[in-house]
């Protein structure tokens, strides 16, 4: 695999539905993220580009996700 595959395969996007990213990763509830999502315009989900929705379909983007739990956990830091 040369350096172009590698970076490609780094950034790839990965979409959930809010089930399955909760298998993918059992640290979340279901109850959480509903409630995240939820109240997504308050707690600056929707801004981050996370969530996205295709009908009545919610598709979580993982790293989108993840970056906006990490500066979650950054503003309160301070």
């Amino acid at each position: 695999m040369n350096q172009q595959q590698t970076e490609n395969i780094q950034i790839a996007w990965i979409f959930s539905t809010v089930q399955q990213f909760h298998q993918r990763h059992p640290a979340f509830t279901l109850g959480g993220l509903r409630h995240q999502i939820f109240n997504e315009h308050t707690n600056g989900l929707a801004k981050s580009g996370a969530v996205i929705r295709n009908g009545r379909r919610v598709l979580i983007n993982e790293l989108k996700y993840f970056g906006w739990l990490e500066a979650q956990n950054q503003a309160g830091a301070k």
